[in-house]
């Protein structure tokens, strides 16, 4: 079974780094689009870790019968982060019809948003050699947000440019709106988080031994 496991996770691997690059060259098509600020999308970030994370995950599965502490707070982490790029970007998409506009969503852009997501969050749920760990786990979930949240604001006020249009104030009513999308953004991260912790929290069945 955890070979089957590791199997799975090269494969979400593959997949990850076969979106992100198709993701990128989807963007390229866009004349006023920067190169690098392909790498300012939480979802690219997140999407590149992912990959790290399901490697990593693979290896593991391959040569442990129960993961490391280390590797399920990593895989915590990362599936949180995935899962509410998933979150944000279907309800930016649902919003576009109310704003007049209109979003285009690829196969690259359905792959790491949804399908990826929804198979690590499949894998989370299903997977029995996860390590049991303690609430203090979702305590971390906000540093990496906050750290590229406090980077975006700031370089977007330089440059003019959000990944984002709730984080642009220009976009929207203001910045309090902006604090209420973060507000509820930070919602979302430790929600999600504290589940993931919950479930790796669950009591497993213990297979009786032979006399």
């Amino acid at each position: 079974m955890r070979r089957a496991y590791g199997v799975g996770r090269v494969v979400l691997a593959v997949v990850g780094v076969v979106a992100l690059l198709g993701y990128f060259d989807y963007v390229l098509g866009f004349a006023a689009f920067a190169v690098y600020n392909y790498f300012s999308y939480f979802t690219v970030l997140s999407g590149m870790a992912a990959v790290i994370a399901f490697v990593a995950g693979a290896i593991i599965a391959f040569t442990r019968a129960v993961d490391p502490a280390w590797l399920d707070w990593f895989r915590l982490l990362i599936t949180t982060y995935i899962i509410v790029s998933g979150i944000v970007f279907l309800t930016i998409v649902i919003q576009s019809s109310s704003r007049d506009y209109t979003i285009e969503v690829p196969w690259s852009s359905q792959l790491l948003h949804f399908w990826i997501p929804s198979i690590a969050l499949l894998d989370w749920l299903t997977d029995a050699g996860k390590t049991r760990l303690p609430w203090k786990t979702t305590a971390w979930v906000m540093l990496v947000p906050g750290i590229w949240g406090a980077f975006t604001l700031v370089r977007g006020a330089l440059v003019g440019w959000y990944p984002y249009f709730f984080l642009d104030p220009a976009q929207v009513s203001g910045p309090l709106e902006t604090l209420l999308y973060s507000l509820v953004a930070v919602v979302l991260f430790t929600g999600i988080a504290a589940v993931l912790t919950a479930m790796s929290r669950r009591p497993r069945r213990r297979t009786p031994r032979p006399e």
